[in-house]
């Protein structure tokens, strides 16, 4: 970056490095997942699917009002570039609303409400995607494929030998107060396992390409720019990262009918919170409307109920749609590796490159560079969603 651009626009990187101290303390993954999880599930199993889990959270370590002054504080009309100008108010008010969000957790329909402000509900299209992918047989449950073997700490082993095919380096943690069964933390350049899960070697691969492929590559990505904004994640950042995450897996050849069919029942759970149903109604829903069995029917009615309803798990698929459809186009998904960037901004983040503001992706998924699916009924399926 030269001398001339930093100086013309230091009143842009003020702005992007407060920004940067702000959107650290507020990881929406670190407030919004239950701390008791296994003892409510226990609780729940035993009430015969009837007494809704009482979660509880970790408690927020900011404060709420100050953090909000902060934001609003920022000078943006200082920015001289409009096109930039206009990028950053839109990023405060994005933060604004996780803000929000992270101090409804654990207030029932206020932090609902919250929620789909930021990351909004399911449409009736993506409702009768989701249906329509659940007319597909899954493959054969019984395959050694889809057999739980390794613990948490078993798992590291497979992670560390996929990272492999990357030049960066980061920690792998267990915990057991998880909603999935693994994480990237962005802030802490970590990969988290869920300790009370035993992972198959298909979920090793699939978790491989997701997790280290896409969410890890996008975290190292985002540290290299100029402009901070790129590491915490610009708005409406899930859908196209979750969505790039799953087309990894596709790409990898590693995205089953199996696969397609939890993101499916993620939108039929996050749909039911815009029905009004309860933590127990959206499990019975799964669960015996559906046939799916009690343990992956509670960890997904967990996901959508946790915090009194977090929308954000339809996006997976829909990012994956808009992802697939991207490619089909022959666009550079390279633009959209180089942080936790959205879609929508692809254009901004090419003017933001050609500007010096930021740098081309240094790290890309390895999937991507040849398409190694053979399942015709998958392809099907992607190419007939709406």
């Amino acid at each position: 970056m030269s001398d001339a651009v930093s100086i013309k626009n230091q009143k842009l990187f003020e702005i992007d490095h407060k920004i940067d101290e702000l959107v650290k303390k507020i990881e929406m993954l670190n407030y919004v997942n239950p701390n008791n999880i296994e003892t409510e599930k226990a609780k729940f199993f035993n009430s015969k699917y009837l007494t809704d889990p009482k979660f509880t959270y970790p408690k927020r370590d900011f404060d709420k009002f100050s953090l909000h002054k902060e934001f609003f504080a920022l000078k943006i009309d200082d920015i001289e570039d409009e096109r930039l100008r206009d990028f950053y108010e839109d990023i405060i008010y994005f933060y604004s609303g996780l803000i929000q969000c992270i101090e409804t957790i654990g207030k029932g329909k206020r932090f609902y409400y919250n929620s789909l402000r930021s990351f909004g509900t399911p449409t009736e299209n993506d409702v009768e995607n989701a249906k329509f992918i659940l007319h597909f047989d899954s493959e054969d449950e019984n395959d050694s494929l889809f057999q739980p073997k390794y613990s948490a700490s078993e798992s590291h082993q497979f992670f560390r030998e996929y990272s492999k095919n990357y030049d960066f380096s980061y920690e792998i943690k267990n915990s057991s107060t998880m909603g999935a069964i693994a994480m990237v933390s962005n802030t802490a350049q970590a990969l988290v396992l869920n300790e009370n899960h035993t992972f198959s070697q298909n979920e090793i691969n699939i978790l491989t390409n997701h997790e280290i492929g896409v969410h890890m590559v996008t975290t190292m990505n985002g540290m290299l720019h100029p402009l901070k904004i790129f590491s915490h994640g610009f708005p409406n950042n899930e859908e196209t990262q979750e969505g790039l995450a799953v087309f990894s897996e596709y790409m990898s050849g590693n995205l089953t009918i199996k696969r397609l069919k939890e993101l499916a029942y993620r939108v039929l759970a996050v749909d039911s919170l815009a029905k009004g149903y309860d933590f127990s109604r959206t499990f019975r829903l799964l669960h015996n409307g559906y046939d799916l069995d009690r343990e992956q029917a509670f960890y997904i009615t967990v996901r959508a109920h946790r915090g009194g309803g977090f929308t954000k798990d339809y996006l997976y698929l829909t990012g994956l749609k808009k992802i697939y459809n991207y490619h089909s186009e022959g666009k550079d998904l390279s633009l959209l590796l180089t942080g936790k960037v959205s879609l929508e901004f692809v254009d901004d983040i090419s003017y933001m490159i050609d500007n010096k503001y930021a740098s081309a992706s240094k790290h890309i998924t390895d999937s991507y560079a040849t398409n190694k699916n053979t399942n015709k009924t998958v392809d099907f399926i992607l190419r007939n969603l709406k």
